[in-house]
């Protein structure tokens, strides 16, 4: 039986929705949490920086149980780990529980990028795969639109607001359990494989042809990911302390900030078809590194209403990483290799929000914006290092896979 390419469209789309509403609820409940809790600043920012190291490592651990077992048990798999663990925030005693229960959590929130990205990829042709990825993918600013209504409604019980959240992962997981399919371009190649060449572990992508393409990848994604988590997680604490808005104000901010990145990712999909991946992604990354600043050192509050949507359609990168980093890996590793890229650039961008933290000591949160969109420069340099994609099976990552087994 054929998978379903739009029931695998809508269900990705609702699982990535929950996996973004997960992570970007902590940014939001910072502030309530540092008050009941009683810890610093920097306290706080090691709560995100744990979720995402965990990120990090879940880009062994995710993309080993997707290439080697099935997309669908290692989407189950993920969702299933972070809705528990978020949902089990409601009871964290203490700094020191929360810290290793986030670490966790993220274990489970890295897994679901890198799956349903592959699964967009192997169910999707390729002239319309970049929009189906990015529509997928776009859901991120759609969950942080969800978490900033939410949090209005139910901070400062940030426990409760845990409980509800992580609790209602059950939505999507019944879904791809129940109406997923197994990708049949996975299993076609899994079951051509022989006997001694069935397991794929990342030491595959990390050594021959394949480990430029790797090393690139990552750092592509590294940089791009510190510039977006370093400004993302401190972004409610820069208006309300530096820019005088209140709590309400806030939540309506990030939520319009979310509809412009929601309306970018389309937008750049359609351009990924037209006019290549990687072309896209450095449009992407050009427009964040120029309107970051500008939104940075604005202070009128209506200007920041019009200039925050106007940078987060920039930041379309985030959804075209999925069918970029997807097409630069044959189909034995894809899950491996661009969840690896992708999300131990996570790990690595695990330290800009502590990072930034210590900035704001000195050059306040508007400094440390504009030091964000340095990382979205360096990011754009990284990109014009990689190949074009487009093929079904891309030329470099086909090439190399047959030098390895040759």
């Amino acid at each position: 039986m054929q998978c379903n390419r739009w029931v695998i469209l809508g269900g990705s789309f609702l699982a990535y929705l929950f996996d973004a509403l997960e992570i970007l609820l902590l940014s939001l409940a910072l502030p309530a949490i540092r008050l009941e809790l009683g810890i610093s600043v920097t306290q706080a920012g090691l709560l995100a920086t744990a979720t995402l190291l965990g990120i990090g490592v879940s880009s062994v651990v995710a993309g080993y149980v997707a290439d080697n077992f099935g997309r669908k048990t290692a989407l189950v798999g993920s969702l299933a780990t972070f809705g528990l663990l978020t949902a089990s925030l409601y009871f964290v005693p203490n700094f020191e529980v929360f810290l290793v229960l986030r670490f966790l959590a993220g274990l489970g929130l890295g897994g679901v990028w890198g799956v349903v990205s592959a699964y967009v990829v192997e169910t999707w042709p390729n002239e319309s795969r970049g929009r189906a990825a990015a529509f997928v993918l776009s859901s991120f600013p759609i969950g942080g639109a969800v978490a900033a209504v939410l949090s209005g409604f139910l901070l400062p019980d940030w426990r409760f607001m845990f409980l509800v959240t992580g609790s209602s992962v059950i939505v999507p997981l019944l879904i791809v359990v129940v109406f997923f399919e197994e990708s049949p371009v996975w299993a076609d190649h899994r079951a051509s494989r022989t006997d001694s060449d069935k397991r794929v572990s990342v030491v595959y992508i990390l050594n021959g042809p394949l480990r430029r393409t790797t090393i690139l990848g990552t750092a592509m994604a590294g940089l791009a990911l510190t510039g977006f988590w370093g400004a993302s997680t401190w972004l409610p604490t820069y208006l309300t302390t530096e820019r005088g808005l209140d709590k309400a104000s806030v939540g309506t901010f990030i939520a319009v900030l979310n509809l412009g990145m929601f309306i970018g990712y389309n937008v750049f999909g359609v351009i990924a078809d037209r006019l290549g991946r990687r072309t896209a992604i450095l449009m992407s990354l050009l427009g964040v590194t120029v309107t970051l600043p500008v939104y940075a050192v604005t202070s009128h509050q209506t200007a920041l209403l019009w200039l925050g949507p106007a940078f987060a359609f920039f930041a379309a990168f985030f959804g075209l990483f999925g069918s970029y980093l997807g097409e630069l890996f044959p189909t034995r590793a894809r899950a491996t290799g661009a969840g690896f890229c992708f999300n131990l650039g996570r790990g690595i961008s695990a330290f800009a929000p502590f990072a930034l933290a210590g900035l704001a000591s000195s050059i306040g949160f508007s400094g440390g914006l504009i030091v964000c969109a340095v990382f979205f420069g360096l990011s754009s340099i990284v990109t014009l290092l990689l190949p074009r994609t487009g093929y079904a099976e891309p030329e470099p990552a086909t090439r190399a896979e047959a030098n390895t087994s040759s």
